[in-house]
């Protein structure tokens, strides 16, 4: 357990939406709000600033929208998506530049946006219905290999990529395999070198969506 609340940069550039998400995340003691920013620029200076271990980032703003500004907040915090964009090349463009989650307004509640922000800051992924349809609408036809196959996985590190897929942190991986949380370490470790990546979400992206092989 945390012995200080999860420190949180919001941004968006509507007052209203900012207010919306400051009455959900204040109910919940364990998240703080150390800082708003309207525009690109401005996340980037809070973030500097504060030093949050997430940051709830909207994708259109004025002067710099939050695409532009992912791999260099990423350099400081966990970043998540917070947005009405649902366009799949949008998710795609956030998570390849590190964006950890991404999230569309409507579609979570006060304790899943709460369980979320935690996930993310624990190094977890963290995505809504919407994020989860796109990523999975590219998953390859049945007669191209599947992602286990195609990334030379075991069953059970399969099993446990697809927990990490569910946004699950390696204390309820361990649980839900009943083992101790560091074999499923020692699997993620294992995973993420199979993979070529260093993050849950690029591993996610890859998983959900592996990449087209094209012919020579």
């Amino acid at each position: 357990m945390r012995d200080t609340p999860i420190g949180v940069v919001l941004v968006d550039d509507s007052p209203v939406v900012r207010a919306g998400l400051r009455t959900l995340i204040a109910l919940d003691d364990g998240i703080e709000i150390l800082a708003e920013a309207g525009d690109g620029d401005e996340a980037v200076r809070q973030v500097r600033r504060t030093r949050p271990d997430v940051v709830l980032l909207d994708v259109r703003m004025p002067r710099r929208d939050g695409l532009s500004a992912v791999r260099e907040l990423v350099e400081h915090a966990a970043v998540v998506m917070l947005t009405f964009s649902d366009e799949p090349h949008v998710i795609h463009r956030a998570l390849q530049d590190g964006a950890r989650g991404y999230l569309v307004h409507g579609t979570f509640d006060a304790d899943s946006l709460g369980a979320m922000v935690r996930s993310a800051a624990a190094g977890g992924g963290a995505f809504s219905g919407p994020a989860l349809e796109v990523l999975r609408s590219g998953v390859p036809a049945p007669e191209r290999p599947s992602p286990r196959l195609r990334y030379g996985l075991s069953e059970r590190q399969a099993e446990v990529m697809d927990l990490i897929a569910q946004g699950r942190s390696n204390r309820e991986i361990a649980a839900h395999l009943f083992v101790a949380e560091k074999t499923v370490k020692n699997h993620i470790n294992q995973i993420f070198a199979a993979l070529g990546v260093s993050t849950r979400a690029r591993a996610i992206v890859l998983w959900l969506d592996p990449p087209t092989q094209t012919s020579p």
